[in-house]
């Protein structure tokens, strides 16, 4: 199956015409929900299936969002939840170095710069302030890594790990 990635997540609907209040989980909204861009909507039963954009616009720190196949409240009430994907494999490369998608960093290597293994990324933390790395720890913990440059001075995707330089206490 195909390398799923969530760009959003249907919140609820939203009047009466079939719009939903979706929670954006992409840096590139305008380019993922463009009138005309086709999703997967992961429904709440697991179910998969197309959606096309059919109309957007932002509202409250959310996207509202109608698609061709959701034409009223009653079928957009069956999409509350639903996660709304790309896939990978359609991404264009990224042409910023230091950018990165989620799905690259997840399952990397954390390490410290002379070697010692802090964990595996499981996932990219999104606050209003930062993104963070979420590291399993190999004790079952999780850590909270700000993805910024002076903490996590090197990602080697091709060679699968992230170089973390914390301040003193961050990882204890």
């Amino acid at each position: 199956m195909a390398d799923l990635l969530l760009v959003g997540r249907v919140a609820k609907a939203h009047g009466i015409a079939g719009e939903l209040a979706v929670d954006i989980h992409t840096d590139s909204p305008d380019e993922r929900f463009a009138p005309g861009a086709v999703l997967s909507a992961r429904l709440r039963d697991r179910s998969v299936r197309p959606v096309t954009v059919a109309t957007v616009r932002a509202h409250s720190g959310r996207l509202l969002v109608r698609f061709d196949e959701v034409p009223d409240r009653t079928a957009a009430e069956t999409m509350r939840g639903a996660q709304l994907l790309v896939d990978a494999a359609d991404l264009p490369p990224s042409e910023d170095p230091d950018a990165f998608y989620d799905h690259e960093l997840e399952g990397l290597a954390a390490v410290l710069a002379d070697g010692t293994e802090v964990g595996t990324v499981r996932e990219i933390a999104r606050s209003p302030g930062a993104e963070l790395l979420v590291i399993s720890r190999p004790d079952g913990t999780e850590s909270l890594v700000p993805f910024v440059r002076e903490i996590v001075p090197e990602v080697d995707v091709r060679g699968g790990r992230v170089v973390l330089d914390p301040p003193e206490g961050l990882l204890s």
